[in-house]
């Protein structure tokens, strides 16, 4: 939904062309910006009432290279050239000239939009010693596992040991 409805650019357009006053009295007066109110009224200007109205567009890779191509060639703004496209943000002008920029033309492709059709299942990830597990013996491994219990529980004793002796002794007080 937009901030402002149809309607109310419209009223804020003819007052503006009504009345001899600037954009800026304009758009103190119904609390919104001076330069809104310009870019409406350029927008009714060329366009009527229904370049006041929202546009729900995507554009292709051809039509964003045509766009740069005539904002370089006639050396025009950001707001000249949406203007001249009708592009209701010109704010992506500029988005898509620093794509250009770093990316070149595969940068300006659009990107597809919402969830993948097929999600691809994530790779399982194998433990890194999975295939030398596999080739040993099932003794191999029972021997394996035991030595690994033995010597987890010899770390937990150590650690319940550390923590015994510190318990034990005095912490020196600052005086």
């Amino acid at each position: 939904m937009s901030k402002y409805t149809k309607q109310f650019k419209l009223g804020v357009v003819k007052r503006y062309l009504n009345k001899s006053t600037s954009f800026n009295a304009i758009g103190q007066h119904y609390c919104i910006n001076g330069s809104i109110v310009r870019r409406w009224v350029k927008r009714y200007e060329h366009y009527g009432a229904e370049g006041l109205g929202k546009k729900f567009s995507h554009y292709n890779l051809e039509f964003r290279l045509s766009v740069l191509q005539h904002m370089w060639d006639q050396q025009l703004s950001y707001a000249e050239t949406a203007l001249v496209f009708d592009i209701r943000s010109p704010g992506c002008l500029g988005v898509w000239e620093r794509s250009y920029h770093s990316g070149g033309i595969d940068a300006l492709t659009p990107r597809t939009r919402g969830r993948p059709k097929n999600m691809s299942a994530p790779p399982t990830p194998k433990a890194p010693h999975a295939k030398e597990d596999e080739s040993r013996s099932h003794e191999e491994l029972l021997a394996e596992v035991a030595y690994l219990r033995m010597e987890n529980a010899y770390l937990k004793k150590l650690k319940a040991l550390v923590q015994q002796q510190a318990q034990t002794t005095p912490r020196n007080k600052r005086k």
